[in-house]
């Protein structure tokens, strides 16, 4: 595990050494904000002929932004982290979300609403995860295994913070896993990591649907030029957030990967509930 530690720092200090002479006097032009927002739901039966299991399931996610600009200069960074239980009699605890995602974009204006870019983009999860479809459950994931890491400079368009398309032709994708793990994701047997170039197109969209109705698009494609190009990956999610007032939201996420070194399926998991949101900004 020591290389995705030692690789994570690299990719840190790049980002810092390329723009942190511009930020050491500029703390006014950061924009910061963020959303946390509880998801609680519980079902309970007795003597209910139709049956059912008492449920109890909680869903935490953090979302965060901090965005730079100072003259022809843009940073961009966003954090999306998620985690979500469930308790169901007989059954007891299961993950029900996992995600830890972190996207830094840097870009340099060149015309128009277009820049010289430079992005890279950590995914993983926190806890160890199970296919309980299997007995006895199998494990599928733990804390950094698997993990991507992808970097690669590129062109942006970007009208605004909440309109942005990211064109990386020469990405490389790192991928990571756990001794445990040798041999999926991508690795061969017997390794614990992998290398991959190739292209990778990026967007983000944000706008209102209607008065306190707000949706997010996040986007990533992906091929890679050294292993069955044709094999597109795609990484689509979607929030959709209801706002009830300063304190509470109806909040639904939809999120569907296409990924053949993961999963010859699509995979797709959906979040909806009623829940306490806090928003903070700066």
């Amino acid at each position: 595990m020591k290389n995705v530690y030692f690789s994570i720092i690299c990719i840190f200090l790049i980002s810092v050494s390329v723009f942190g002479n511009h930020t050491t006097d500029s703390i006014q032009k950061w924009a910061i904000k963020g959303k946390f927002t509880f998801l609680f739901n519980q079902s309970a039966f007795s003597n209910w002929t139709s049956g059912g299991d008492n449920t109890i399931a909680g869903n935490v996610n953090i979302n965060y932004d901090f965005n730079y600009k100072k003259g022809k200069w843009n940073w961009d960074n966003k954090i999306i982290t998620g985690y979500g239980l469930s308790h169901v009699d007989d059954k007891g605890f299961r993950k029900t979300n996992d995600q830890f995602e972190y996207n830094s974009l840097l870009g340099l204006k060149s015309k128009g609403l277009w820049f010289f870019s430079f992005f890279n983009n950590i995914t993983t999860q926190f806890t160890r995860g199970y296919d309980y479809s299997q007995t006895p459950v199998k494990p599928t994931s733990t804390f950094f295994s698997p993990a991507y890491i992808s970097f690669g400079p590129g062109l942006l368009w970007k009208k605004s913070d909440d309109y942005r398309i990211n064109i990386a032709p020469a990405t490389s994708r790192f991928t990571f896993v756990s001794e445990e793990f040798s041999g999926k994701y991508g690795v061969d047997v017997g390794e614990t990591s992998s290398y991959s170039l190739g292209f990778n197109l990026s967007t983000y969209m944000k706008f209102d649907l209607m008065e306190n109705i707000n949706m997010e698009n996040i986007v990533a494609i992906y091929s890679d030029y050294l292993n069955h190009p044709e094999n597109i990956d795609v990484n689509y999610q979607m929030n959709l957030l209801f706002t009830i007032n300063k304190y509470f939201s109806m909040n639904m996420t939809l999120h569907a990967v296409i990924d053949d070194n993961t999963s010859k399926r699509i995979q797709f998991r959906e979040i909806f509930g009623l829940g306490l949101s806090y928003f903070f900004q700066k």
